[in-house]
């Protein structure tokens, strides 16, 4: 039985004010989290929260995630964008072309977003948060759906998609040429087993599909920490 995807966790120098930000940007409410940091709950059919953690480790290089917001027009593209801006966020260049229609900005700690064009074919159907983009092979995409047990749909040169069966965005991976690794990411997933489930047995399971354990200096937590094919990390967290 696949794992459930429980959060998207952000290291965070300010976990508050970067949920404050988020919040803002998403319209969505904030919680005390259960194991650390702040929480926002989702308004919609994501379906995981979102975790801002504290950590104290400087941004080295673009992240390996990052959300594509939609809009339903120019207009609300604009009204976006401006709300992010009024918000702390900032525009810049990543070597995005000039006749791309997307707006590529930064929230306050640096972490990169993009704010899609109206009409894009890709994102049809997805809420306000798209996708999550990752910097990844496909084998990276083929161990996510067996992960996660979300179906593929999207793969096609290299590039591979997948999308929860109830919805919410797509995680994407863009396929070579990869990012170099520069360090602990900034942006993670944590998953946990079924309530009924075994941490031991999905840690077990994740490692027959390809992924490693890995020591970031945990210590004796209660969490295990893993990479996937590409070696970007993750955690499984004890049945929730």
């Amino acid at each position: 039985m696949a794992c459930h995807l429980v959060a998207l966790c952000f290291d965070a120098h300010d976990p508050l004010r970067l949920a404050r930000f988020w919040a803002g940007v998403l319209g969505w409410e904030m919680a005390d989290d259960p194991r650390e940091g702040i929480a926002l709950l989702p308004g919609d059919d994501t379906g995981f929260r979102i975790r801002f953690v504290p950590s104290q480790e400087q941004k080295t290089g673009q992240n390996q995630a990052h959300f594509d917001l939609t809009s339903t027009s120019l207009e609300d593209q604009q009204q976006t964008v401006a709300r992010a801006l009024e918000l702390g966020a900032r525009h810049i260049d990543i070597g995005q072309r000039p006749d791309e229609a997307h707006v590529v900005l930064a929230d306050p700690e640096g972490n990169e977003f993009c704010v899609i064009e109206p009409d894009n074919q890709f994102l049809a159907g997805c809420g306000f948060i798209g996708a999550l983009a990752c910097d990844g092979s496909q084998e990276a995409g083929y161990f996510w759906c067996k992960a996660l047990g979300w179906p593929l749909v999207w793969d096609q040169d290299q590039e591979t998609a997948v999308r929860s069966p109830h919805g919410g965005p797509k995680i994407t991976w863009g396929g070579p040429p990869l990012m170099p690794k520069t360090g602990k990411e900034r942006l993670h997933f944590d998953l946990a087993p079924p309530a009924d489930g075994d941490q031991q047995a999905e840690v077990d399971r994740l490692i027959s599909l390809g992924a490693t354990r890995i020591d970031i200096g945990q210590g004796e937590a209660d969490w295990v920490v893993m990479a996937d094919p590409d070696g970007h990390e993750f955690c499984v967290l004890p049945p929730q």
